[in-house]
């Protein structure tokens, strides 16, 4: 039987140049010589009798054959991964990579700050952590693509085995522009709701990419500004483009400058949860957990 040319090493090399761009760089990722790299994919097109690359200028591109072959390789290395780090959970139990959803409104410097302790204890494992809003949060921990979830909001979605413990709730803001043409009219207390409605309401769209998803920010009818995360949603209310909530602890210098306007209404406040699934008993999710939750109900 003749032997399979396409090697994990071989498909590493194809994802390196694509995601550095050339050959010297993913040659320097790869600790390799750039002749080396050169010759691993000449050797490859040769076996295969294909061409994975084209010049086009100065630059080599993929072919159309290259294309899928670094799509489909992608996922068998996605694949060999997992199965590295299943195998070595299975040996010792402890997993060498825990899967983050962050829920964008929690407070950031608390839970890098508890990473960073973490981390110090166990150099060896590897995170990775996602931004979730809504429902995407929960999307996520039921289809693996995360193994706990932090700041998560309620409700918990019922009958799916998951551990959930609640956390302190977000201390939010509903604010405006101090240029808006309304902030001083609105700042009014009892002016908000005269003028509520009227207002262009800044809007952090779910995560959520399956399930029905839901918006993050004010229901109310009326004009509606979306936005993929908290970041442009602080951008968009200091540009004047409308209000909405935001934690307070992200943005307290930009009310301390006077950018930004507080809207005095009732409290924004939601309820939040760290979830995991019930099954997964990984020494180091459960050991980070007890981290978390420890300096969160400090």
């Amino acid at each position: 039987m003749t032997k399979n040319p396409i090697s994990i090493e071989a498909l590493e090399t194809l994802d390196a140049i694509d995601r550095r761009g050339s050959f010297a760089k993913a040659a320097e990722e790869l600790n390799k010589a750039t002749s080396a790299v050169s010759y691993a994919i000449q050797k490859l097109e040769e076996q295969l009798d294909i061409a994975l690359f084209q010049r086009q200028g100065r630059r080599s591109v993929l072919t159309p054959a290259g294309q899928l072959l670094l799509v489909e390789g992608r996922e068998i290395l996605q694949t060999t991964a997992r199965l590295a780090n299943q195998a070595m959970e299975l040996a010792t139990g402890w997993e060498p990579r825990i899967n983050i959803g962050l829920e964008s409104l929690f407070p950031y410097p608390v839970f890098f700050s508890e990473m960073e302790k973490f981390l110090a204890n166990h150099p060896n494992i590897e995170i990775d952590v996602c931004e979730c809003t809504l429902n995407g949060g929960w999307e996520a921990l039921e289809y693996d693509r995360v193994d706990l979830l932090v700041g998560v909001p309620g409700p918990v979605p019922a009958h799916k085995g998951y551990r959930v413990v609640p956390v302190a709730p977000n201390d939010l803001a509903l604010v405006i522009s101090s240029g808006h043409e309304m902030a001083q009219v609105i700042s009014n207390p009892d002016r908000v709701n005269n003028h509520f409605d009227s207002l262009r309401k800044v809007i952090t769209h779910d995560t959520s990419v399956i399930d029905v998803a839901k918006s993050a920010g004010l229901s109310s009818e009326g004009k509606n500004f979306y936005v993929q995360n908290i970041d442009q949603k602080v951008e968009a209310i200091k540009a004047g483009i409308g209000i909405g909530h935001l934690p307070r602890a992200r943005i307290q210098g930009l009310l301390d400058t006077g950018q930004l306007t507080e809207l005095k209404t009732a409290s924004g406040a939601s309820e939040n949860f760290i979830a995991w699934k019930s099954n997964n008993k990984g020494k180091a999710l459960q050991r980070l957990i007890k981290q978390l939750l420890g300096a969160l109900e400090q």
